[in-house]
C-alpha cells in the first residue's frame, strides 16, 4: 500500500511519497476520466437497440443522452469548486461511487423512466469525478515539464475516449446486448475506486470560511442545467427562434446575470470573479468552447455519414474511428509535451487547431459513394493529430495561472466549457445539417444524397468554428510569468513579446 500524507495547507495536496506513486495516481485519475468519457459516447451506437427493447418513443429516446448531459454539464462548475472547499480526493471518490452505482441501475433498467433517472444520476457522479481531475494533476506535478507530460496523458484520455466509446459500444451491443455498455462500468469503477483509496493523497479543502455561498451555488447550477436543457431539447427539436427556446434562453440569461451580481458582492463567493482576469484562463475557455463545438462534428456527423450514407453497422463505425484514437495516443503521449516545452503553448495550440480545421474541411466532401481510405481516413487522421496536439496545450493554458486554492475551480470551469461547447455544437450542427438535408430533398434529391448534403454543410460549419478558435488563440500570451503566488491575487501576469 502507498502511504498517504495529509497536507497542512488548505487546498494543497501533500506531495506523493515517490515519483512512482505520483504517476500511479495519474493513472488512477485518468482511469476515472476514461470511465466518464467513454460512457458519454458508448450509448450512441446502442440507442436503436435500447429503443426496441424498452419501447422508447423517438422523442423520448433523446433523453437517454440528454438526462446525462444536463446533470453533467450543470454540476461541473459547482463540483469543481466544492473540491477546493471540501477535498478534491473526497469529491473524486464520492463521484466514482455515485457513477458506478448508477451504472448498475442503468444496466438493470426495464423501462424508459428508470433508465432516464439512472442516467441523470450517472451525470451527477460523472460531474463530481471529472471536475477535480485537472486540479489534482497540476498539484501532483508542479514542475512545468512533468506537468506538461501529465496533462498530455490526461488530454489523450479525455479526447480519445470518445472514439473508444463508439468502438466499445459497437462491440458490446453486437456481441452481447445494450445492458453491457453499463455493466462494464462496474468492474472498472470498483477497481478505480479501490486504487483511488490506496494511491491518492489526502488533501484538506479551504473550508467554507465566512459562510457557504448557497445562493450562488443554486443560481449557477440552475443556469447551467437550464441552459444545457434549452440547447439539447427545445433548440434542437423546435429551432433556435421558437418561442419556447427564446423563453428558456431568456431565463437562463437572467440566472447567469444574477449569479455574476451575487459573486461580485458575496463575502465568500462560490466562483471568485478574479479568475477571469487572466487572459490565459478566459482565452483558453473561449477557444475550448469553439474547438469542441466544431470537433464534436467528427463524431456526431461522422457517425451519421458512415451509417446512413455508407451503410456501416455499429461495429464498423467504431473501427472506422480507431485510427483517431491511435493517432491521438501517439501525439498526446509522445510529442505534445515536447512541442509545448520546445516552442510555446500558443504555437502548439495554433498548429493543432489548424490541423483539426483542415481535417474537418476535408470531411466536408462527404460523397454519397464515399470510399473509407480516400474520403474518411485522411480526415480522421488529421483531426486526431490536431486534437492530440491542441488539447494538451489548451489544458495547460487553462490551468497555467491556477494556484492550489483555485485549481479545482479552474478544472471545473474548463470541463464545463467543454460540455456546454459540445452541447451547443451538437444542437447547431444537427439543426443546420437536418434543415439543409430537408431542403435538398424538397428539390428532388434522393434521401441518401440529401442526407450527405446536410452532413457536408455541417462539416463546413464545424471547420469554420475551429478556424475562429484559431483566430482567438492568436491573442493569448506567448509566455507568462507569475507576479504573485498569493492565492488572493494570483492572476496578474507579465507578458513577454
Amino acid at each position: 500500500m502507498y502511504d498517504t500524507v495529509e497536507s497542512t495547507e488548505p487546498g494543497l495536496a501533500a506531495p506523493a511519497a515517490s515519483d512512482r506513486s505520483r504517476w500511479l495516481a495519474l493513472v488512477v485519475l485518468c482511469g476515472g476520466m476514461l470511465l466518464i468519457v467513454i460512457d458519454a459516447t458508448v450509448v450512441n451506437v446502442a440507442l436503436p437497440a435500447i429503443q426496441r427493447d424498452l419501447g422508447f418513443s423517438s422523442s423520448g429516446l433523446a433523453w437517454v443522452v440528454n438526462a446525462y448531459l444536463i446533470a453533467f454539464g450543470g454540476l461541473l462548475l459547482l463540483a469543481g469548486r466544492l473540491g477546493d472547499l471540501v477535498s478534491r480526493r473526497r469529491v473524486f471518490i464520492t463521484g466514482l461511487v455515485v457513477f458506478t452505482t448508477a451504472s448498475l441501475a442503468c444496466g438493470l433498467a426495464q423501462g424508459p423512466a428508470m433508465l432516464i433517472a439512472a442516467r441523470f444520476v450517472q451525470g451527477v457522479g460523472g460531474a463530481m469525478t471529472s471536475s477535480v481531475i485537472l486540479g489534482m494533476i497540476v498539484t501532483l506535478f508542479p514542475e512545468p515539464r512533468e506537468q506538461a507530460k501529465a496533462i498530455g496523458v490526461y488530454s489523450f484520455v479525455a479526447s480519445a475516449g470518445g472514439s473508444a466509446g463508439l468502438l466499445a459500444g459497437g462491440l458490446l451491443t453486437q456481441a452481447l446486448n445494450w445492458h453491457w455498455i453499463f455493466f462494464i462500468n462496474l468492474p472498472v469503477g470498483v477497481a478505480t475506486l479501490v486504487l483511488s483509496l490506496r494511491v491518492l493523497d489526502r488533501d484538506k479543502g479551504l473550508g467554507f470560511g465566512a459562510g457557504t455561498d448557497v445562493l450562488g451555488a443554486v443560481l449557477i447550477t440552475a443556469a447551467l442545467m437550464l441552459g444545457v436543457y434549452t440547447i439539447v431539447d427545445p433548440a434542437a427539436a423546435r429551432g433556435w427562434t421558437a418561442p419556447r427556446t427564446l423563453e428558456l434562453a431568456s431565463v437562463t440569461l437572467v440566472l447567469l446575470i444574477a449569479f455574476v451580481v451575487r459573486e461580485a458582492t458575496a463575502r465568500s463567493p462560490l466562483v471568485p470573479l478574479r479568475i477571469f482576469r487572466s487572459r490565459n484562463v478566459t482565452g483558453a475557455n473561449v477557444v475550448q468552447a469553439l474547438a469542441v463545438s466544431g470537433m464534436f462534428g467528427m463524431f456526431f456527423l461522422g457517425v451519421l455519414y458512415l451509417q446512413r450514407v455508407l451503410g456501416y453497422d455499429a461495429l464498423r463505425t467504431g473501427l472506422a474511428f480507431l485510427p483517431t484514437t491511435v493517432v491521438m495516443a501517439t501525439v498526446s503521449l509522445r510529442f505534445a509535451e515536447r512541442l509545448i516545452t520546445a516552442f510555446s503553448v500558443r504555437a502548439t495550440l495554433l498548429s493543432g487547431l489548424t490541423l483539426a480545421a483542415v481535417g474537418l474541411a476535408l470531411f466536408a466532401r462527404a460523397p454519397v459513394n464515399g470510399v473509407y481510405l480516400v474520403d474518411v481516413l485522411p480526415s480522421v487522421v488529421l483531426i486526431g493529430t490536431g486534437v492530440g496536439v491542441a488539447f494538451p496545450a489548451l489544458a495547460a493554458l487553462a490551468m497555467s495561472d491556477a494556484t492550489p486554492s483555485d485549481a479545482g475551480l479552474a478544472s471545473g470551469l474548463i470541463n464545463t466549457t467543454t460540455q456546454v461547447g459540445a452541447a451547443v455544437g451538437l444542437a447547431v450542427l444537427a439543426t443546420l445539417s437536418a434543415a439543409h438535408g430537408r431542403t435538398l430533398a424538397g428539390h428532388g434529391a434522393s434521401a441518401v444524397a440529401a442526407a450527405a448534403g446536410g452532413y457536408r454543410l455541417g462539416f463546413v460549419v464545424a471547420a469554420a468554428l475551429v478556424a475562429i478558435a484559431v483566430l482567438i488563440a492568436v491573442t493569448v500570451p506567448h509566455r507568462m510569468e507569475r507576479r504573485s503566488s498569493d492565492s488572493k491575487d494570483i492572476f496578474g501576469i507579465e507578458e513577454r513579446p
